[in-house]
């Protein structure tokens, strides 16, 4: 497979290419490394495309997690409590989850444990390669990414994503790049409040 488009939001590439050139390195390598005529193993029972074969999102997705897995890319997770109160909410936000929980129940509220989950971390870059729902990529932009940025871990956000015309070829419902840099394109230069990098990928 290979980068058919790509787009910097908040200087994200940039920042990658000049203090973690080899982080763009290897996410060139781990894309060109995927053979998508592997993964053409989804037979569709769409009305639309019945009886042809698809790319298997979940079987593309696996093949990217082993690849990134193998060049010592691993998951994160931010734990953190939530509770019913807006005002107690912004009090505890910065704090450690021990403190956000001690602290919302001292204010007599219920601390209700949650956390974000990203793909892969590492070098203050996180990696998200989806080929879920629309919901997902703006789930990713809006929320994963943001958390683990304003949380310290990471400096950037990458999200992986197939071009329109490798989805047309997947199964109806997931997401595409273009959709996605609409998206954030209209949401000004400035939202989401994180640097990121938008990947389209094909066949």
């Amino acid at each position: 497979m290979r980068v058919g488009a790509k787009h910097s939001h908040l200087n994200g590439l940039e920042w990658i290419l000049v203090h973690r050139p080899q982080v763009w390195s290897e996410i060139q390598t781990v894309i060109g490394g995927i053979d998508a005529e592997t993964y053409r193993t989804k037979v569709s029972r769409e009305k639309r495309t019945r009886g042809k074969r698809l790319y298997s999102p979940v079987e593309m997705n696996q093949a990217f997690k082993e690849a990134f897995s193998g060049l010592g890319w691993a998951e994160s997770r931010v734990s953190y409590y939530v509770c019913d109160d807006a005002d107690l909410i912004r009090r505890v936000e910065r704090l450690d989850p021990d403190d956000q929980k001690r602290t919302i129940e001292q204010a007599g509220h219920n601390p209700i444990p949650s956390y974000n989950q990203t793909d892969f971390v590492r070098d203050h870059v996180a990696i998200e390669v989806q080929f879920g729902k629309y919901a997902f990529v703006s789930y990713d932009l809006s929320v994963k990414h943001l958390a683990f940025f304003t949380s310290g871990q990471i400096e950037v956000g990458v999200e992986i994503l197939p071009l329109k015309s490798l989805q047309s070829e997947m199964s109806s419902g997931v997401s595409y790049y273009e959709k996605a840099l609409y998206d954030v394109v209209r949401q000004g230069r400035t939202s989401p409040p994180v640097p990121l990098v938008l990947l389209g990928i094909e066949p």
